[in-house]
């Protein structure tokens, strides 16, 4: 078809770009385009691929770069901060989507070890994509957007785990599988062993070394990936393992931020041809008779798993809101899901036609939960009625609101205790204000704030607790949660409880800030505005010294 392979990477690249675009103006995450590409140029439609061998290559560089940057970038502080939500969450969501999964699998008439590859595969979800998505609506600093990062974690943990079982499971087979198994375990406590020396003995002096040059530094932490990738496939592991070992490895060094940065442009890059390769080896006819079973699971995914998130953070402690918008995080699988799939597929663990069901089940799910994501909050919005059966059992009692409370002088409400809002808490109070806090995380709740004083627990957008606040004694109400909804539902629901105070709420755009002050804000903060303009007020103060 092509005169040479570089001509046909060229036009495969030109044709991913075209694709793309596409597909960003359809609100889609790339993954979903790159498989379309695959589809296209594959033998079910074009026929153009033929450098199989070079983009299968490629796709294997790409897969690696992957697991590194997942084991760079792997931060148990997370897990450590958001306290037991994350573990209980995530290995919550895990046993229950692999458990009803495999079963919904048996039901539909596939083997056990088939029914146990898609069910596992219906268990992960996209960090890549939620991220992205969290980002772009500014919320990876929300309660909700750090438990999902939490849980997320997590889920990258167990794929590791997935991953090395189901390699053992292909090596140990026949009567000796015991003695095989020992042996698999055998190895891999001595790779963690040659792991752990070279972090504490030879990592650091050669980093420092090698740091002095910001390209020498990135082309190493490539090489070392690569190398204990092909190291892992020696020992009888994947690649997968071995690149997110070599991750693991350098993500306690000062130096991971800087290789994370660098890597990702390529990591993304190389993961087109993963996603070229997998969509041109799908088959669209056996996509055709999956339909129906692709459905169901994409249920179970869509419903399912935020139910169950749902479910766990209720029983912690956490609203119905925190819960719901948590749990539509994981209402997709991931790319993780569709790396599984091929590695059962290598192993002869499953066939072509499992594998096609899986890719579809992710074409459905991730599509359909990105929008989802999108629209959050009107979608909560119109399921909150059905829902109340998440509500936080425990909530704030008359006992904890007249200790919080206190006495008959003037008040300041303050809802949200995040950075911003434990400062503004702390200034008040140095000005002999009586503070209320307030916050919906049941951890700070659990605490207290910085001081020790008692935090009420309660979300802005609950008119019943609203309207239990003593409002008649309060001169402020203060959001400092920068989310456009919030803050418009708190101002609505105090101007129908006939609040005589002043309402002051945080903006992260002018456009808000219009918009707030047009709904009834009193006063918008802008917390990086702010913060910059009263840096500069000191600076001239100085500079005039």
């Amino acid at each position: 078809m092509f005169p040479d392979i570089f001509t046909e990477l060229a036009v495969l690249l030109l044709l991913s770009v075209v694709i793309s675009s596409i597909g960003i103006r359809l609100r889609q995450p790339l993954i979903v385009a790159f498989i379309a590409v695959g589809i296209i140029v594959g033998p079910s439609v074009l026929g153009w691929v033929s450098a199989d061998d070079q983009i299968d290559l490629l796709a294997k560089l790409g897969i690696t770069i992957l697991l590194f940057v997942v084991g760079l970038k792997l931060d148990l502080h997370i897990i450590r901060t958001m306290g037991p939500v994350a573990l209980a969450t995530g290995l919550g969501q895990v046993a229950f989507t692999s458990i009803v999964g495999y079963f919904i699998g048996i039901a539909l008439g596939m083997e056990p070890i088939t029914a146990l590859y898609v069910a596992v595969a219906l268990t992960f979800s996209s960090t890549i994509i939620i991220v992205k998505l969290l980002s772009d609506k500014r919320e990876v600093d929300s309660l909700h957007g750090r438990i999902a990062l939490g849980f997320l974690i997590v889920q990258d943990l167990v794929v590791v785990l997935a991953m090395i079982g189901l390699n053992a499971l292909a090596t140990a087979s026949g009567p000796s599988a015991t003695y095989e198994v020992l042996g698999i375990l055998a190895k891999g406590i001595a790779f963690l062993v040659v792991v752990g020396l070279a972090m504490r003995f030879v990592l650091p002096g050669l980093l420092r070394l090698i740091s002095r040059s910001h390209e020498l530094l990135v082309l190493f932490g490539i090489a070392w990936a690569v190398s204990l990738a092909a190291l892992g496939v020696m020992l009888g592991f994947s690649k997968e393992v071995g690149a997110f070992l070599a991750g693991v490895s350098l993500a306690s060094t000062p130096y991971r931020d800087v290789l994370g940065a660098r890597l990702v442009s390529l990591r993304d890059f190389l993961l087109l041809f993963f996603f070229l390769d997998l969509g041109a080896h799908l088959d669209l006819g056996l996509l055709g008779s999956q339909i129906f079973e692709s459905i169901i699971l994409s249920l179970f995914v869509l419903i399912g798993n935020p139910l169950i998130v749902m479910a766990i953070m209720s029983s912690l402690g956490y609203t119905k809101r925190t819960g719901f918008l948590a749990g539509l995080t994981v209402a997709q699988i991931s790319e993780f899901s569709l790396i599984l799939g091929a590695l059962g597929l290598s192993l002869g663990h499953i066939n072509a036609e499992t594998m096609g069901l899986i890719t579809l089940v992710g074409l459905i799910t991730i599509s359909a939960s990105t929008y989802m994501i999108l629209y959050s909050h009107p979608l909560y919005e119109f399921l909150a009625p059905w829902l109340t059966i998440f509500d936080r059992k425990n909530k704030t009692n008359k006992f904890e609101m007249d200790k919080v409370v206190g006495d008959n002088s003037t008040k300041v409400i303050v809802f949200g205790l995040g950075r911003y809002g434990m400062g503004i808490v702390q200034a008040l109070r140095e000005r002999n204000r009586h503070v209320i806090c307030v916050d919906f995380n049941p951890e700070l709740v659990h605490e207290g704030d910085v001081t020790g004083e008692p935090v009420l627990y309660g979300d802005a957008e609950d008119p019943e607790f609203i309207a239990s606040l003593p409002l008649s004694r309060t001169a402020w109400v203060v959001s400092t949660t920068r989310d456009y909804h919030v803050s418009q539902v708190l101002i609505n629901t105090l101007k129908s409880l006939g609040y005589q105070g002043q309402i002051a709420v945080a903006a992260h755009d002018s456009r808000d800030i219009t918009r707030l002050k047009q709904a009834g804000a009193d006063l918008v903060l802008e917390p990086f505005s702010d913060a910059a303009r009263e840096a500069a007020l000191h600076l001239s103060v100085s500079a005039n010294a």
